[in-house]
């Protein structure tokens, strides 16, 4: 998630353009907040006039996104990408902010400018669209056709990111000039939803007041019984653990959920998007919060953090039973890292991606939106 910029470098000898480096309050994804456009970013942006009108229609009708990696990779999914999708011939392209010291950040390729298509889901093979961005919405790269990305990401087939804040006006205002017609398959994708919400809506009565819990030991679980270390498990694995968890469902919503999430037919599935369509997941501000907390821990960027610089880090002097007197500081913070790490699978450092299951059982367990915040704002100081 990419706020205010200052004077980053592009590397790209086509893109060549000066945009504004990261302040550290970061404006987070949410409908709420300032739009991208009033965000001053002159990438894609230039004042020099073009000989060719075509080329300043061209950089004009554009679509600007924010996104992020889904990934349990740290490295990968604290990347801060930011996209263009252009309107005159549906192609898109994605660079990524890298810092440098303090004071210098550039913007590097990351997907190149190109028409793309889905690579699973109902739209498979079907060309991205003006209609396919939206805060939430996933896109899917296959990763050896990149062959610049990181290694990291290259171990795994999909390359799949989330957008997580548009320009909701510039958005708007294409869609008027669009001529997009609706097809049949957008009334399967909301009968696929429907399907996933019955099962959640089921799922969280359960998961009320042992969320956390639940959460933290199914990620363990789940990569217990990973052992090929891929992601993936098949269909015994998932009814095993949702048996062993309590978190059975009837086989008519199983069946049906299956069907959606394994739709290349090979019989496994992610066990992360497993968990994104089968429990749900938070929304996009929520998860900013999160990422950033994680970030101010992993400055070294190793994608883990030692459980000693955790215990460093974590204030609990406005935590509620502190501040009413019933518990002392080292109590809470004995209490959250002993929480911890029952989602660890090292004893001595957690993972983004155990650091993560830790809120998403939170998340559930907490309605508003600003309520959780300010549990994340608290003891991290962000």
């Amino acid at each position: 998630m990419i706020d205010h910029l200052s004077r980053a470098v592009i590397s790209d000898p086509e893109q060549n353009l000066a945009i504004e480096q990261k302040e550290s309050d970061n404006i987070l994804p949410d409908s709420k907040i300032t739009p991208l456009r009033f965000r001053k970013r002159t990438l894609h942006e230039t004042k020099i006039r073009t000989n060719s009108t075509l080329t300043e229609n061209v950089l004009s009708h554009k679509l600007q996104f924010d996104g992020r990696i889904i990934s349990r990779n740290g490295r990968d999914a604290c990347r801060e990408l930011i996209g263009f999708f252009f309107t005159h011939d549906q192609s898109l392209t994605i660079y990524e902010y890298r810092q440098f010291g303090k004071n210098r950040t550039i913007v590097l390729p990351f997907i190149q400018k190109k028409i793309y298509s889905h690579q699973c889901g109902r739209r498979k093979g079907k060309q991205y669209r003006l209609g396919d961005f939206y805060v939430g919405a996933t896109l899917t790269f296959l990763s050896s056709d990149h062959l610049s990305l990181p290694e990291s990401i290259k171990e795994n087939t999909l390359l799949k990111l989330r957008i997580t804040n548009i320009d909701q006006i510039a958005l708007d205002s294409l869609k008027t000039t669009s001529m997009e017609q609706k097809d049949d398959i957008i009334s399967q994708e909301t009968n696929d939803r429907l399907v996933f919400k019955a099962i959640q809506d089921l799922l969280k009565e359960k998961l009320h007041k042992r969320g956390v819990r639940i959460l933290t030991e199914l990620g363990k679980y789940f990569q217990q019984l990973d052992k090929e270390g891929n992601g993936l498990l098949d269909k015994a694995d998932f009814k095993q653990a949702l048996k062993v968890f309590h978190l059975e469902v009837s086989e008519k919503d199983f069946e049906s959920a299956w069907l959606i999430m394994n739709d290349n037919g090979n019989g496994k599935v992610d066990y992360g998007e497993f968990k994104r369509n089968i429990i749900g997941e938070m929304n996009e501000y929520r998860k900013s919060f999160v990422r950033k907390a994680f970030m101010k821990l992993d400055f070294n960027k190793t994608g883990s953090v030692p459980i000693i610089n955790i215990r460093k880090c974590y204030c609990a002097k406005k935590h509620s039973q502190v501040i009413s007197g019933h518990s002392t500081e080292e109590e809470i913070v004995s209490w959250f890292l002993e929480t911890l790490k029952v989602a660890c699978s090292k004893s001595d450092e957690v993972s983004y991606g155990e650091f993560e299951d830790y809120y998403e059982g939170l998340s559930i367990e907490i309605v508003d939106d600003e309520d959780f915040v300010n549990i994340l704002r608290a003891p991290w100081g962000i």
